[in-house]
């Protein structure tokens, strides 16, 4: 696992910081912050005492719906379902390789994290359909 980078809790994330620490993946986070904000999901980056560093929740409304979390390069959205999920998310329409992923990953508590790495706009589909689906969850 690549090391966080937004570690300095004064220093907000605007885009010019995200813009260079992403470097060529800063157009895949504007196409998924505009893909997300077109359905009516919110960003909200916070600060963490407990991971010192700053993560993004994408949210609708006030549910929390994944996490995105920034490296060097690239950034990741992982969102969390419990087992009564798995049946479903196999008919989900995302690339097969992070269905495998997510059904090997070993369950943190009773949740299960999907994740979704992101360095190219074309991922940024696969992020939005995990996170949809987990916005239509009951």
């Amino acid at each position: 696992m690549e090391p966080l980078i937004l570690k300095d809790k004064n220093v907000f994330p605007t885009n010019e910081i995200l813009a260079d620490v992403l470097e060529t993946s800063y157009p895949a986070f504007v196409a998924f912050s505009a893909s997300a904000t077109a359905a009516g999901l919110t960003l909200e980056w916070n600060y963490y005492n407990d991971g010192k560093a700053w993560l993004c929740k994408v949210l609708s409304k006030k549910k929390n719906l994944a996490w995105l979390i920034v490296y060097q390069g690239s950034f990741r959205i992982t969102s969390y379902f419990t087992e009564k999920h798995l049946e479903r998310i196999a008919d989900l329409e995302i690339k097969e390789s992070i269905k495998e992923e997510f059904y090997q990953t070993k369950p943190s508590g009773k949740l299960i994290p999907m994740s979704v790495l992101i360095t190219e706009k074309e991922q940024v589909k696969d992020a939005l359909s995990m996170i949809l689906f987990k916005k239509g969850l009951k």
